[in-house]
């Protein structure tokens, strides 16, 4: 992998890990549309640090009151708003861990196509859409209950497929469960600390224990492109999202997913 497609990817990953467009389908679709060889391994373990850096960094106030709440949880019985919240966030991570688990052979052998991913950014734009268009849009993060923390796990599981969107999905789940488009984007950033955590640490097991070489050029700059490009994107996306809404990312979402088919159809 060149120095620029080590660029270009770790600025992909950072611009839409965050963003309800799907990382993970832009990642795939450069090797699927402009032949470029599998980014590896240890290219996927930097962006994700990177990516996971800029979110922790960003919300570091958020995540060291929500962290030392919960632990006041366990080991003091201490309650309080950022502990409910805290706990939310671990109930929310479950369904993924488990269906990431049971079906991640499934969906790399099967499901890593560009006709799927495709067809999953149309349909969940739409849905995004449908969802940011009619929901009510009242409460915040700290209003979460735990049935509604399931629904917005199940959603983050299902974006387990490529084209999906974690992103989109959660924010997707939080505005029907009556979100404000800014704690609905909030929440989805936040639980995304301990997935992206989790895959993280998943992916580095599988680097250690491989025979896989570390280019190490490559991967700094996976670590520093996502980082920077992943940061800038939360602050704007952030200061955008309650005047914008979820419309332009829609319409991104269907500009991608039709051109791609069509793309697909010519070859």
């Amino acid at each position: 992998m060149s120095h620029f497609e080590a660029i270009m990817l770790a600025l992909l990953q950072g611009l839409t890990e965050f963003l309800p467009v799907s990382s993970s389908a832009h990642l795939i679709l450069p090797s699927e549309i402009l032949g470029w060889s599998d980014q590896g391994l240890a290219f996927d373990v930097a962006v994700h640090v990177g990516t996971l850096l800029a979110v922790m960094i960003y919300f570091r106030k958020e995540v060291v009151t929500l962290l030392s709440a919960w632990l006041a949880s366990i080991f003091k019985r201490q309650h309080n708003a950022e502990s409910k919240l805290a706990w939310m966030i671990v109930i929310s991570t479950i369904p993924a861990c488990i269906f990431g688990l049971l079906m991640k052979d499934f969906i790399e052998m099967y499901l890593r196509s560009a006709w799927v991913i495709a067809c999953t950014t149309i349909i969940f734009g739409l849905l995004l859409w449908w969802v940011d268009k009619h929901a009510k849009q009242t409460d915040n993060e700290y209003q979460t209950t735990w049935k509604s923390a399931v629904l917005i796990g199940l959603a983050q599981a299902a974006a387990i497929i490529p084209g999906t969107s974690r992103s989109g999905a959660t924010m997707t789940a939080a505005l029907y469960l009556g979100f404000t488009r800014e704690a609905a984007a909030r929440f989805s950033f936040l639980m995304s600390i301990p997935i992206i955590l989790l895959a993280g640490g998943y992916l580095g097991l599988k680097l250690v224990t491989g025979p896989e070489s570390i280019d190490v050029s490559n991967l700094s700059i996976g670590i520093a492109v996502s980082f920077i490009s992943a940061y800038a994107c939360i602050h704007v996306f952030l200061k955008l999202v309650t005047r914008l809404g979820m419309t332009p990312f829609v319409i991104y979402r269907l500009i991608l997913g039709v051109g791609l088919i069509l793309f697909l159809l010519s070859k």
